[in-house]
């Protein structure tokens, strides 16, 4: 988006949402990342879902197409999955929706010129990103909405991250936290929450800054929280890890769809964006990612702690006329509770280990 002239587009009505999933590629054996990508890549069928490289090749990222109802969205994910499944067999491999291994690895760099120059600039940092994450995209109908919405949406991500919670392993041990990929996402200096930006011109001057600056490659380095995407018409939330289960996918863009249109619908009713400070944000943040759903989250309001299932009320009621108008209210009730019953990824990886798996079975546990 920035550098680029405004797009024009035509007023959205029920916005459409698509998802970007990331997941491991494992050894059917030992439960190991396998470095097979670029073999899953070119053995894919053409006409089928796309799939992606990613930083590594242990790694795989299919995407699904627009979607205006959650049905048509929960098809469009399990087309994916399966897309993917079935393109990891022929290598001999099986796809994981896993945020972490949870056996010790050490990453393949996948092929391309851009990556071998983020690992040059960046060292371990790249070397110890093997993560999956998952991309919420939110059609948006000019740039100016996508910053509204940026600035707006902001002190609602960290529920997100903690209903999504799937990596408490890393390199063999418990990390103590329920998603532990968010720890080493933050590493990236373009990582993280940001301030609310105001205009479009901030946020352009702001990214042209980071290019400028040398530390990252390019605009498509800028990691922040929350983003317009520079390839599509779309305010994309990038906090969540990815979910075990594709219901959690499902709800998890389902809540960023109706944040994006309460936070548009504040911005034209000239409501000021909140003025959540970066630091607190950054809390908010780490407790998700320490506790996920098992603990107490900072109440948007107040950055105070409050129980889980009271900070998601919160967001349901913040959100609620968004998720009536779009015919999701009934949805999203149905499947937040399911994954408040069940608990998150983190959880049922935790519990294979309770009944005696060892990481081996944590990792098969997850595959598609």
């Amino acid at each position: 988006m920035p550098g680029a002239a405004p797009a024009t587009l035509l007023p959205v009505t029920v916005r459409t949402v698509g998802v970007e999933e990331e997941f491991l590629l494992l050894d059917p054996d030992s439960g190991r990342p396998s470095a097979v990508g670029g073999v899953v890549l070119r053995r894919a069928d053409d006409d089928g879902p796309e799939l992606t490289a990613e930083l590594h090749a242990e790694q795989l990222e299919t995407g699904t197409d627009p979607a205006r109802t959650l049905d048509e969205l929960d098809r469009g994910l399990r087309a994916a999955r399966a897309a993917a499944a079935s393109a990891a067999a022929t290598a001999g491999t099986v796809p994981a929706a896993i945020a972490t291994s949870p056996l010790p690895a050490e990453p393949t760099l996948s092929d391309g010129p851009r990556y071998c120059r983020m690992a040059e600039r960046f060292g371990i940092t790249v070397a110890e990103s093997l993560t999956c994450g998952c991309h919420v995209h939110v059609a948006v109908s000019s740039d100016e909405e996508a910053v509204a919405a940026l600035d707006r949406v902001r002190p609602w991500l960290a529920p997100l991250l903690a209903l999504t919670a799937n990596s408490p392993l890393w390199q063999g041990e418990d990390s103590g936290y329920s998603a532990y990929r968010q720890q080493v996402w933050s590493r990236w200096p373009s990582a993280g929450p940001t301030p609310a930006f105001g205009s479009v011109a901030t946020y352009r001057e702001t990214v042209e800054t980071m290019v400028r600056s040398g530390t990252v490659l390019d605009e498509g380095m800028v990691y922040f929280d929350v983003r317009p995407s520079a390839q599509h018409p779309t305010l994309e939330i990038r906090v969540a890890d990815v979910c075990r289960d594709p219901a959690d996918a499902v709800l998890l863009a389902a809540l960023a769809r109706a944040l994006v249109e309460t936070a548009v619908r504040s911005w034209r009713a000239g409501e000021p964006a909140p003025q959540a400070r970066v630091e607190v944000l950054r809390l908010a943040s780490w407790r998700a990612a320490r506790s996920g759903l098992d603990g107490s989250l900072l109440d948007p309001r107040t950055w105070r702690p409050a129980p889980a299932p009271d900070v998601l009320d919160l967001l349901l009621r913040h959100v609620g006329d968004a998720l009536d108008e779009a015919g999701d209210t009934a949805t999203v009730k149905s499947l937040l509770a399911d994954v408040q019953s069940r608990g998150t990824g983190a959880v049922a990886q935790r519990a294979v280990l309770a009944r005696g798996g060892d990481l081996r079975d944590v990792a098969l546990s997850a595959t598609l």
